[in-house]
């Protein structure tokens, strides 16, 4: 039975395969099918593992910072394929692999962050797709950051794929707060709540609405404009995970250690 013990082996694996595909990429002056096969063999190695977790722990494994971290690892591989198919920067799944080995050796050295209950404001039936749709969103938000910043200060103007990403990547957020407003309004029977989460989340939301603004109607600067988008992506980081470590989070209602 799958389980976290294992974990390490799964993400050996993704983790080399990735490495293969990065080196064949930066050695291709085009799109490499090597590259591209392997970026999706990682991500299928990760969620085979989620899938076999879902099955082990009768659940699905979003409860934790571990599983969605877990999840966002996966698609980190996804979006880090799915941009390099696209617009063939070499860069990206060398990117990818990295940042996604990153929260998959927090995960193997970190096993207490990983618990098997689930308790019942997450029972929802909403709880799925909202976790899931925001860690999507997350890593299509995160190549545009990285695109934008190779925007400043590299020869090439990645404009199209900045925008493309951006309004995937705002779309997703958006229904991602929706379906976590269902949820709220299900489980604690309000809609929204104004805590430090959702207050950091409206703030995100609208940041990034803001960069879109900039970069579509072509107001400002590059750098205002990536200035923009890398605030907006750290204040994704603070809504995340960084509240947690604020005092106001004792009395949040998205703290589901107690």
């Amino acid at each position: 039975m799958i389980g976290w013990t294992i974990f390490p082996v799964f993400a050996i694996v993704a983790a080399l395969v990735g490495v293969v595909g990065s080196v064949a990429a930066f050695r291709s002056s085009l799109r490499s099918r090597v590259a591209v096969c392997c970026m999706w063999v990682s991500t299928a190695v990760i969620m085979v593992f989620v899938a076999g977790l879902w099955i082990a722990l009768d659940r699905p494994p979003m409860r934790t910072m571990g599983e969605t971290r877990l999840w966002y690892s996966l698609f980190l591989f996804i979006s880090g394929a799915f941009t390099y198919q696209r617009w063939g920067y070499r860069w990206v799944p060398s990117f990818a692999t990295m940042l996604a080995t990153v929260f998959m050796a927090v995960n193997c050295f970190k096993p207490e962050i990983h618990d098997a209950t689930l308790m019942p404001a997450l029972q929802s039936v909403w709880f799925i797709p909202h976790v899931a749709i925001y860690m999507f969103s997350y890593a299509l938000l995160g190549c545009a950051t990285l695109l934008s910043v190779y925007s400043l200060f590299g020869r090439q103007r990645v404009d199209n794929a900045v925008e493309s990403l951006l309004y995937g990547g705002v779309a997703f957020l958006t229904v991602g707060m929706l379906t976590g407003a269902l949820w709220a309004k299900q489980a604690w029977g309000d809609y929204w709540s104004w805590d430090a989460k959702e207050s950091w989340a409206a703030a995100t939301w609208l940041i990034y609405l803001l960069s879109i603004h900039l970069l579509r109607l072509k107001r400002g600067s590059r750098a205002v404009v990536c200035a923009v988008i890398v605030v907006a992506f750290l204040s994704l980081q603070m809504c995340w995970y960084g509240v947690n470590y604020l005092p106001s989070a004792k009395q949040s209602v998205h703290t589901y250690n107690r």
